[in-house]
């Protein structure tokens, strides 16, 4: 690798992770890769199962990827091997119309991405990869996104032979290109955040992302005193892809039964807090629940966003009180998400529980779909060696389940390392 490279890594807090899956590489292929093609996970620290309601989140990304060693073929064909999991799978870039029913689920956000791309114009080259991570797979840290957007790069950079920067405009093209891919490969109509954060995060940086629009904003999140600590349930979120499309509806319908005294309204985005409070009981019970936590949410990520903007501009840190703010915030949305949008559950509940009574802790939520995956929290630096202590403990002692603890770093997006 050369030093440039070795640079760009340091830089990424990748380092590690990269040097290995090229030793991989060379032992699968027996040769050296060309490039790797790296991409973040997400975590969401507030507006949730917003982003489906045409309305704003705050993600960011964080210091943990999904990274794709790749070398050019000479034929159309793509050869790929996925270590974490010990399986391979190829096939024809000429062949894109179906996927086998024996295709790993993996393989199929490869298969999207190489036959939407095909579709779109793009030249789409024969590849050998390589493929690894450390995103926690079905924890709610996006590990999905980031493999769309790592197969995205892998095959525009194999295919211009060449590093090309992409502009930020072309990044919000191949986002939505991505979560078409979730769409229709994979079978989850999510919305389009995971995507986007993947590839236009920024080192500390939040992203207020308007999910109609797709206008985005970096908002300074520079934590200087500060941890992102990310705590993993271990519980499965089995519940998560039918009662997603469950909430969904209920929003819809919401919106339909609520046009009849707004017109215009096209979704819950569009309509203020006042507004809903004169006519929410005009809605049957359950949906009245649905609509008003997702409203709510709205208020509360542009709140958030506002109580950020308030950081020292020449020292980049932010405001105690800023932090507290951004805090409860969190906090109240992981409220609405258990009593009103119902799809926190017991034990999501039990380590915000846990998280909010541990001084030092500015705020604690689940997040991603819910049912399980995992809580975000905002921890001051010295009190992380108690947090995790009192987490592991009384979790375990109610739950008889190890957590995972991730501290992160706010992370930038996508990139492609040269060798």
């Amino acid at each position: 690798m050369s030093d440039e490279l070795g640079t760009q890594i340091t830089n990424t807090k990748n380092s590690a992770h990269v040097s290995s899956i090229t030793e991989k590489f060379d032992k699968t292929f027996g040769r050296p890769p060309t490039f790797i093609a790296s991409a973040p996970g997400r975590v969401n620290l507030i507006g949730e199962h917003t982003d489906y309601n045409d309305g704003y989140v705050f993600p960011v990304a964080i210091d943990k990827y999904i990274n794709i060693a790749v070398r050019q073929r000479s034929d159309r064909r793509v050869v790929t091997h996925a270590l974490d999991v010990n399986e391979s799978w190829d096939f024809s870039l000429d062949t894109l119309t179906s996927i086998p029913a024996q295709a790993p689920a993996w393989s199929r956000y490869l298969i999207g991405v190489a036959a939407l791309l095909q579709e779109s114009g793009k030249k789409v080259a024969g590849i050998d990869a390589v493929i690894t991570g450390d995103v926690p797979i079905a924890a709610g840290l996006s590990s999905s996104a980031a493999l769309s957007v790592a197969a995205t790069l892998a095959f525009l950079t194999a295919g211009s032979e060449s590093e090309v920067p992409i502009s930020e405009q072309d990044k919000t093209k191949l986002a939505a290109l991505c979560q078409r891919v979730e769409h229709e490969f994979a079978g989850v109509k999510c919305g389009i955040m995971d995507q986007t954060i993947s590839l236009l995060g920024q080192e500390d940086c939040g992203l207020f992302l308007d999910c109609r629009s797709l206008a985005y904003e970096h908002v300074p999140f520079y934590l200087a005193n500060h941890a992102i600590a990310i705590c993993n349930t271990k519980v499965k979120r089995e519940l998560a892809a039918s009662e997603y499309n469950k909430r969904r509806a209920e929003c819809e319908r919401g919106v339909e039964i609520l046009s009849r005294w707004l017109p215009g309204i096209t979704s819950l985005r569009d309509i203020t807090l006042a507004d809903f409070k004169k006519h929410e009981e005009e809605l049957p019970t359950l949906t009245q629940k649905r609509c008003r936590y997702v409203i709510e949410e709205n208020t509360r990520v542009v709140e958030a966003v506002s109580a950020l903007k308030c950081t020292d501009k020449v020292t980049s840190h932010l405001p105690d009180e800023s932090l507290i703010a951004f805090g409860h915030l969190m906090n109240a949305s992981h409220n609405g998400l258990r009593d009103d949008y119902q799809v926190s559950c017991m034990e999501l509940d039990l380590l915000t529980d846990i998280a909010r009574n541990i001084t030092g802790v500015a705020g604690s939520r689940m997040t991603g779909a819910g049912f399980g995956g995992c809580t975000v929290s905002i921890v001051h630096k010295d009190a992380l060696e108690a947090f995790q202590a009192h987490v592991t403990t009384e979790y375990h002692e109610k739950t008889g389940i190890q957590p995972e603890i991730y501290l992160c770093r706010v992370s930038d997006g996508a990139q492609v390392f040269w060798s």
